[in-house]
């Protein structure tokens, strides 16, 4: 590309100037975009930035209730690893269904159960 004095252009031709490299750095966006959407389809994940996604699973991080209780009242909600007091007991050969809170507790009658802290929660449709 040829050099081109600013300097010696008048006000028309560098708002020209400037329309053409606006209009330019459009088309490329557009081609970038494109090319984008390419990789980010080859990688199966369609409409998800291609680097730096974030979480790699849509679970993690969310809290879930209990599903095992120790003897001493500890809880595991069975993920990830066995907690030390979990691994312990299977260690002396007890079974991991022992300590199942479905197996040993009652269900909790609507009034007799703990009232939720906070703001509602908002109705989805």
């Amino acid at each position: 590309m040829a050099a081109v004095n600013l300097k010696a252009l008048d006000v028309d031709a560098l708002l020209g100037l400037r329309a053409e490299i606006d209009q330019t750095l459009e088309e490329r966006s557009r081609e970038l975009r494109k090319q984008l959407s390419v990789l980010e389809a080859v990688r199966g994940r369609p409409g998800r930035p291609a680097a730096g996604s974030g979480r790699s699973s849509a679970l993690k991080g969310v809290k879930v209730a209990p599903k095992y209780r120790g003897p001493n009242g500890e809880t595991w909600a069975g993920r990830g690893a066995h907690p030390k007091w979990l691994a312990a007991l299977l260690a002396e050969g007890h079974e991991l269904e022992e300590f199942s809170i479905e197996n040993g507790v009652e269900e909790i009658e609507e009034d007799e159960a703990p009232a939720r802290r906070g703001r509602p929660r908002r109705k989805r449709a």
